[in-house]
């Protein structure tokens, strides 16, 4: 059995590559490249983001189940949840659940990096310590 796989998605420089664009549906997103396809995600949705500047999500969406955390890592802009308009940048960390309305715009100068991660609202069953355990052997590097 293989216990995982790698992807490489390349530069974040570079993201604008990767389109999502789904069929049936009028959005075409440059930059947004989702990962659960192609890592075989079974239990969360992964996807790394670019936005240049003076663009972003152009339309409030909403999930029905999941949960979204946004990460950002670069760049800086506003994103809105529900009626609450705020300023994000390199750093802030974004819970909102599902049913909120969301939206989020790159409005600096350079491009606004981020990660979203999915996954179903009170599914957790265990954290990273609770579910982890050390196992006898030397690492490579030590």
């Amino acid at each position: 059995m293989e216990y995982f796989k790698k992807y490489e998605v390349g530069k974040l420089q570079d993201l604008n590559e990767h389109v999502f664009a789904p069929e049936g549906v009028p959005i075409r997103l440059e930059g947004k490249v989702f990962l659960k396809a192609l890592l075989g995600l079974t239990s969360v949705e992964v996807s790394l983001n670019k936005d240049e500047p003076g663009t972003g999500m152009h339309f409030f969406h909403r999930h029905i189940r999941n949960e979204e955390t946004y990460i950002f890592i670069g760049g800086e802009g506003e994103m809105m949840i529900d009626n609450e308009r705020f300023k994000i940048k390199e750093g802030t960390v974004v819970r909102v659940l599902p049913n909120a309305l969301r939206a989020w715009w790159n409005t600096g100068k350079e491009a606004l990096y981020y990660v979203v991660i999915q996954a179903p609202a009170d599914a957790l069953e265990a954290g990273t310590h609770s579910d982890g355990e050390l196992v006898e052997g030397k690492v490579p590097w030590v």
